[in-house]
């Protein structure tokens, strides 16, 4: 596999690690600087929001410029944001600094992931996207963590000058390793990659996107009161059991790309149902201490398995505009993120129990499973293939640095 998909990882790391940092630093910014928690937590949505806004509006407006150049520039407005996040005197700021910080994130792994595509053979299309999202899921597993302790030691502006720093070598892994502007971007102006991204298929796909990943959120954003309420875990064990779910997330985004290159529909149909039978067990497996822990593990190897067989689904369905259908599929996981979370805070404030977040989770895996059912049936009815990610863009001529394979 090509190098350049190393500093596609850094870069993802540093994303991964900003995007949940704040939410194990909210106590430490609230008292700093004399705000509640729950205002805080705006500065989580504000991030979001960025995300939300930033992944398609970002793709559409460099679809015409070489990628690479994107990807530096997109690295730019990230150290830019966190390097303020880290000065802000006030909240205001911050909010601000977080939303900016949040513009460059979908439209990173959008291009990302036409990027990584583009460097290999078709037969390994989707292991590549996985290795540029493992830094993604490395994050969870040692970046937030790692940040988290360092933001409390050290004070939390003290971690927003780190994710800067990983931002700067990300844009020089960059730099050095991306071979020079190669692919010049989609050509077809702004109204033909609107187009290509308004076709069905391509909604079907990011439909699915949102109810599969509705499924992971519903369940994760409500499983600390699981672990610790049902399970009887101290709460200090629940960093640790978190741990175990980047664990799973890692395996399942590895094995999700290496097993859709084999059969791209195949894992994204063996992902969800999988993902809905950890799911509709939840509630059984949170009764014993040893059982949730494994089930904290088996959720994220189920999701992430979804996540390279959906970001190609999607880049397949709009070839001609591929930059901004990935990136608005970033904007549908974090839709996806919010949503879920909400569903889920429905049952557990409808008094069905800590554990029916999870059971809310399995029926939007059921919702998941159906709507990429429907897109299959329409794919069938237009001739579509078999389910193997088509080359989108000729393999470059030019050598790149690789590893060994």
């Amino acid at each position: 596999m090509p190098l350049a998909l190393l500093a596609l990882a850094v870069g993802a790391f540093g994303i991964g690690t900003t995007e949940f940092v704040m939410m194990g630093l909210l106590p430490n910014v609230a008292d700093d600087l004399h705000i509640s928690i729950p205002s805080a937590g705006h500065l989580v949505s504000a991030y979001a929001l960025g995300v939300v806004i930033g992944a398609p509006l970002l793709a559409a407006l460099t679809a015409r410029m070489p990628r690479r150049r994107v990807l530096v520039a997109l690295m730019v407005l990230f150290v830019a944001g966190n390097a303020v996040s880290a000065a802000a005197p006030d909240y205001h700021l911050l909010m601000v600094a977080r939303f900016v910080s949040g513009l460059p994130h979908g439209a990173f792994f959008g291009v990302g992931a036409v990027v990584a595509t583009s460097l290999v053979a078709p037969e390994r299309k989707a292991r590549s996207v996985s290795l540029m999202f493992l830094g993604l899921t490395v994050a969870n597993v040692i970046g937030v963590p790692v940040a988290t302790l360092m933001g409390q030691q050290l004070g939390w502006r003290a971690t927003f000058l780190a994710v800067s720093a990983i931002g700067l070598a990300a844009i020089a892994a960059l730099l050095l390793l991306v071979p020079a502007d190669h692919d010049h971007g989609e050509t077809g102006g702004l109204r033909g990659e609107l187009k290509a991204l308004g076709s069905l298929p391509v909604w079907l796909a990011l439909g699915t996107t949102v109810a599969g990943f509705g499924a992971l959120f519903a369940a994760y954003s409500y499983v600390t009161p699981m672990l610790t309420g049902v399970a009887g875990f101290a709460a200090g064990s629940v960093t640790l059991l978190l741990g175990l779910f980047g664990v799973g997330a890692t395996a399942g985004n590895l094995l999700g790309g290496r097993l859709a290159d084999r059969s791209l529909r195949g894992t994204l149909f063996g992902g969800l149902i999988s993902l809905g039978i950890v799911l509709a067990l939840f509630p059984l497996l949170m009764h014993t201490g040893w059982s949730a822990a494994v089930a904290v593990a088996l959720l994220g190897m189920a999701a992430f398995t979804t996540g390279s067989p959906l970001q190609l689904m999607v880049m397949e369905k709009a070839s001609d505009a591929p930059s901004l259908a990935s990136s608005a599929n970033q904007a549908a996981f974090n839709l996806a993120n919010a949503g879920g979370a909400w569903i889920g805070g429905l049952a557990l404030a409808a008094g069905f129990g800590l554990t029916s977040p999870a059971v809310a989770g399995a029926a939007l895996a059921g919702l998941g499973i159906g709507v990429a059912a429907v897109a299959y049936g329409v794919d069938r009815r237009r001739g579509g293939g078999p389910g193997r990610l088509v080359a989108m863009h000729p393999r470059p001529s030019n050598r790149v640095p690789s590893v060994i394979e």
